[in-house]
């Protein structure tokens, strides 16, 4: 039934009070009105808001001298094993702190200082196909100090413990609790660093795709690979800028280059930088603190809709997307299409299993991280594969994955248009038969009745324009201005330490 009349509403959803907002409610370009609010008001209490989830964190400065190294570290090609990739390739702070890419152009770019549209694999690059080649999407560094459990999209980094508050940490001094690649599932990393951000910050440089290269230590493990980086950075003539730099981060003027030029303060360094990219200033937080003028009517009633479970007539969104960092930190089965080289699993090669990797657990195959909602607006395209342009489109697959599978596969080659440009092209040779499989994943899982499945919600569109004017309200305006931006990108003044800094051009 498409509900539209506020009878409908109020038949349909007994007992729900947002029934009378759609009667007397609304304008929808700020108004207010005493019922919405309260309903709205009261679901915040009920899920335990406050609209700050940087409250009793240690949030670095972003001009204290560790996230200033970072910044410097996180633009520099020379972590990359061909120096011809920096972290920034794939998470620039004016691309949503990723790189608006459906799937990233890691190591091999045509021209490695292009971010953004206009990035593609070189012809004659090793392993070029004509797509990209990173398998899966670059998630947002925004607000990453904001998360306490797992990082990556199979969360292969880890805390074991848990810790609110600690970004993972069980022991900042020895990493101990954190499980990372490095270590065999379920069992701490004692290399892993001091909490999940500097654990993380060890990994992008040993993935081929990303950093490293595929000639660069080839075949090499990751403790030799490390150990070679940091020979660039100790004994390289053209990396002796780093020395000073390092000595005065960490406070040491005296250091020999051994002493402070090791991958764990390199990794150290990113982590505080990434850490530092809190961005949480939004209208959402100011409402929730009571301003009932700081999001719109529509935005109210998308956000009851978000905060109403399914049974009560909502759609249910908070169960995954719970808490300030509207994530629950947990891995669900979507069914999101399969685009790209994958991870070279099922039988096409190119499907990609998601944390059934790491876990082995048969309800985790296609099961994938529940991503953080914060300047959503601005962090797409979305979905571990990056295959929904748009926001619309991914909640729309949240709210029907079969009827949106179906239609993804029959509109495949206009789909995948909106993702390309010219000469960046998406692998899709089994798309159809790797999201299939995903697909019929979710099914088990719902017959199996997993614990918070994704389940289907009939929503009209008005629904869905509410529940995209809420998510709206989740951006920090300081994330679209590049002058409030500018902090976290190195200007001319900053030091070039090896020459090698990534000169970004965006689109």
């Amino acid at each position: 039934m498409n509900v539209q009349s506020g009878l409908c509403r109020y038949w349909r959803w007994p007992g729900l009070a947002i029934a009378l907002c759609l009667v007397a409610g609304c304008d929808d370009e700020g108004g207010t009105g005493t019922t919405l609010d309260g309903d709205v008001r009261a679901r915040i209490a009920q899920a335990g808001l406050t609209g700050d989830p940087s409250t009793g964190r240690d949030i670095p400065d972003i001009n204290d001298p560790l996230p200033q190294l970072g910044k410097l570290l996180f633009f520099t090609k020379g972590l990359g094993g061909d120096e011809d990739s920096a972290c920034v390739s794939c998470h620039h702070p004016e691309l949503g702190a990723g790189d608006a890419l459906a799937l990233p152009i890691g190591v091999g770019a045509e021209d490695p200082d292009r971010l953004g549209p206009g990035r593609v694999h070189a012809a004659t690059a090793p392993h070029w196909d004509g797509g990209p080649t990173v398998p899966r999407n670059a998630p947002t560094t925004f607000n990453v100090v904001c998360l306490d459990e797992v990082q990556f999209h199979d969360g292969r980094v880890e805390s074991l413990d848990k810790i609110a508050g600690a970004n993972g940490a069980f022991d900042p001094a020895t990493g101990e609790g954190i499980r990372t690649p490095d270590s065999p599932f379920g069992e701490p990393d004692p290399d892993a660093g001091g909490n999940l951000i500097w654990a993380q910050a060890r990994f992008p440089i040993t993935s081929p795709e990303e950093m490293r290269g595929f000639d660069f230590a080839a075949g090499e493990d990751n403790d030799t690979l490390r150990a070679r980086l940091e020979a660039r950075f100790r004994t390289d003539p053209d990396y002796s800028g780093w020395l000073p730099l390092f000595r005065e981060a960490y406070g040491d003027p005296d250091a020999t280059a051994a002493e402070v030029l090791t991958e764990q303060h390199i990794a150290q360094a990113l982590g505080a930088y990434q850490r530092s990219q809190a961005f949480i200033d939004n209208p959402w937080k100011a409402y929730v603190e009571g301003d009932d003028h700081a999001i719109s009517t529509a935005a109210k009633r998308g956000a009851l809709l978000f905060l109403t479970p399914i049974t009560e007539g909502g759609a249910g969104c908070v169960r995954c997307h719970e808490g300030d960092t509207f994530t629950d930190e947990g891995f669900h089965v979507l069914a999101v299409p399969q685009i790209g080289r994958g991870k070279g699993d099922g039988p096409t090669g190119d499907g990609d299993l998601g944390r059934f990797r790491e876990s082995s657990e048969p309800q985790d195959r296609y099961a994938f991280r529940t991503p953080m909602l914060l300047n959503v607006a601005v962090t797409g395209p979305y979905g571990h594969s990056g295959a929904y342009a748009s926001l619309k489109g991914m909640v729309r697959h949240h709210l029907d994955a079969e009827a949106a599978v179906e239609d993804y596969l029959l509109h495949l080659d206009e789909r995948l248009a909106v993702l390309e440009y010219n000469g960046y092209t998406i692998q899709a040779n089994h798309t159809p038969a790797n999201t299939q499989a995903a697909l019929a994943q979710l099914r088990a899982n719902r017959e199996a009745g997993v614990d918070d499945v994704l389940r289907n919600v009939p929503m009209s569109d008005r629904e869905v324009q509410d529940i995209l004017a809420f998510l709206r309200t989740l951006t920090d305006p300081r994330v679209e201005d590049p002058q409030a931006l500018a902090p976290w990108i190195p200007s001319a003044e900053d030091p070039n330490p090896d020459g090698l800094r990534l000169e970004a051009r965006l689109p």
